[in-house]
């Protein structure tokens, strides 16, 4: 499936869009430490979520368990970042409303794929 067609890469790739500008708001002292480890994580998920589509095996559910556990780090470190008060409450629902879209998301997808390794395995 081409990326253009994936809807879960479009929801992250445009929820990066949004996110990487605040990243670069947060105090100096911190965008080195704190920032630097979001935007880590933002995009390792955006390239799991490219390598998992990318695989046609059973290995792709594993790979969908890696993003999922990506999302959940990033969850704690965009939380961190509310509580440290570097993104106002407003900023902090957003962001927690476009992650649990990704996610949503992203567990239909591996529903679907446990769903066809199984139909497979029956067949073979």
């Amino acid at each position: 499936m081409p990326v253009d067609d994936l809807i879960l890469f479009q929801k992250t790739y445009d929820f990066l869009l949004w996110f990487y500008p605040l990243i670069q708001r947060l105090p100096k002292h911190h965008r080195a430490t704190l920032g630097k480890q979001l935007e880590k994580l933002s995009l390792s998920i955006l390239l799991a979520e490219l390598t998992a589509n990318a695989d046609r095996k059973t290995d792709r559910y594993l790979k969908q368990l890696h993003v999922s556990m990506e999302l959940e780090k990033l969850r704690i470190l965009i939380r961190l970042t509310k509580d440290l008060h570097f993104i106002s409450i407003k900023q902090y629902t957003y962001i927690a409303k476009k992650i649990n879209e990704i996610a949503k998301i992203l567990v239909g997808w591996m529903k679907v794929t446990v769903s066809t390794d199984v139909l497979v395995k029956k067949i073979n």
